[in-house]
């Protein structure tokens, strides 16, 4: 093994990853302060600009990945982070504190996780997420962002406090300050991706470890590093009923607008052995449903059987 090889490609792997999150945060202030100083609504934009925001290196790596025939990356780096954000983001939030669970998000959004994750499984059944079926994700997102709408309009109080905290952040700046943030922030989520795709492709070909794998586990960790920074901070700050709504939300977007603009753009490979993957994906949704059904709370018991899930998930990759 050549080491020094290796660790350039460690090194590359974890500036691409600081490129990504920090150029997705600076994109999501910028973008946000404008619109919001171009009368767009907050709700708007908070509902679009800034929920996307988190899921910015999901989208820029996955892309970066089709485009560089690195197809196994892009839907293991989307089904290896919904598999990450529940199990392992909400399991430690859990077990660090009991986290509540709106009614709307353990009835309506945790379902609909659900439904798009077996969506996702059913497109790719053909080998291929292509056109047709981007086109068919992005129908459903759009449905979904309708009825964010419809119910945040409701609902004054929004669900997402972190939203409303970038909204105000980016209110302060004036305009040129602004359009600075968001130049910036698009040329390190470019460079963040294409650096974080190359660093990964590189560290596969060393160990002898597949792209599946390598997008299922270390690209995943790296791309899902804004939910957990989100969901630990929120924790901490006693605001954890957060978490949850935020980390579905993020998965909801992670299929239906990471894999379908990917596919929108080029049409993306999709392996047998995602299947196996797919359907775990869905089994933690259910895992986690039945945790918080009854009291609408995932506790610290709920956290550990889903921590417990994502090790019996990784044996499994590391056995295959």
């Amino acid at each position: 093994m050549d080491f020094l090889s290796l660790l350039k490609f460690l090194v590359m792997l974890v500036i691409g990853f600081v490129f990504l999150v920090k150029g997705a945060d600076w994109f999501v202030e910028g973008a946000a302060g404008i619109a919001v100083k171009l009368g767009i609504p907050e709700i708007i934009v908070g509902l679009t600009i800034v929920a996307m925001g988190t899921s910015a290196p999901e989208a820029a790596v996955s892309i970066t990945s089709a485009f560089k025939g690195s197809a196994d990356i892009t839907i293991g780096n989307v089904v290896g982070s919904n598999i990450l954000n529940v199990a392992v983001i909400l399991g430690l939030t859990a077990v660090i504190t009991t986290i509540a669970v709106l009614k709307s998000t353990v009835f309506i959004d945790i379902p609909f996780t659900l439904v798009v994750t077996i969506l996702l499984l059913l497109l790719g059944l053909d080998g291929t997420v292509g056109r047709l079926d981007g086109i068919i994700l992005w129908v459903f997102f759009i449905g979904y962002l309708a009825y964010l709408f419809v119910r945040t309009k409701k609902n004054k109080n929004s669900d997402s406090e972190e939203e409303s905290d970038e909204i105000e952040a980016g209110k302060k700046l004036p305009i040129w300050k602004l359009l600075i943030l968001i130049v910036i922030g698009v040329v390190l989520i470019v460079l963040g991706s294409n650096v974080a795709v190359d660093g990964a492709k590189g560290i596969a070909k060393i160990m002898g470890m597949s792209d599946r794998l390598i997008g299922l586990t270390i690209v995943a960790l790296g791309t899902s590093l804004p939910e957990l920074v989100t969901s630990v901070t929120a924790a901490k700050r006693g605001s954890a009923d957060l978490a949850v709504g935020n980390i579905v939300g993020s998965n909801i977007f992670n299929i239906l607008f990471v894999v379908g603009t990917s596919a929108l753009i080029i049409p993306v490979a999709f392996q047998s052995a995602f299947i196996i993957d797919a359907i775990i994906a869905a089994v933690i949704m259910v895992i986690l449903f039945l945790c918080v059904v009854r009291k609408k709370e995932l506790r610290r018991v709920g956290g550990i059987v889903l921590l417990l899930s994502y090790v019996a998930y990784f044996i499994y990759l590391l056995m295959k």
